[in-house]
């Protein structure tokens, strides 16, 4: 059993508090079984109201599911209370914006979709459904009369 944090990278302009929206949020992932190693090779995403029981009555998670390998049965959950927005003062570095704990898997790729939101940097523009799939978003803020966009995102995963 082990966490992992998810940390996120982009140049914000004119944008703060970065955030998945809505406990629906979708968090596309590629996982690798930790017994055998194999990689599942289409995007697999949870959501925090997913929830599955684990086997003999530990609990539930996220997602349990058995490796089409070794058929093993692994888990992971969204830790809730580690969702972190990406701000203004973070742009240009890594930060983790959530963890996940996972059982017999580790989270390998991350690809951002839609369901983001962000807040002007200077204004109280909201700007809901931010699709971050082609790694790039831009917008324009009609209380400060400037552009804003989100550009360059990238992620890794460290072990918490």
């Amino acid at each position: 059993m082990g966490k992992f944090g998810l940390q996120f990278k982009a140049t914000l302009e004119n944008v703060t508090n970065v955030r998945p929206e809505g406990d629906d949020f979708r968090w596309y992932l590629k996982l690798k079984c930790g017994n055998c190693g194999e990689v599942s090779d289409k995007w697999q995403y949870i959501t925090l109201l997913d929830s599955m029981p684990l086997k003999g009555g530990r609990g539930s998670a996220s997602m349990v599911q058995k490796c089409k390998l070794c058929s093993r049965e692994n888990s992971i959950d969204i830790l809730k209370d580690t969702i972190t927005p990406y701000n203004a003062e973070d742009s240009e570095r890594f930060k983790t914006i959530v963890q996940f704990e996972c059982r017999g898997l580790e989270p390998v790729d991350f690809q951002p979709q839609a369901g983001f939101a962000a807040g002007g940097a200077e204004t109280t523009t909201q700007f809901p459904e931010i699709n971050l799939q082609e790694k790039d978003w831009t917008d324009y803020d009609e209380k400060a009369n400037e552009s804003v966009g989100i550009y360059e995102v990238t992620h890794q995963f460290i072990k918490c």
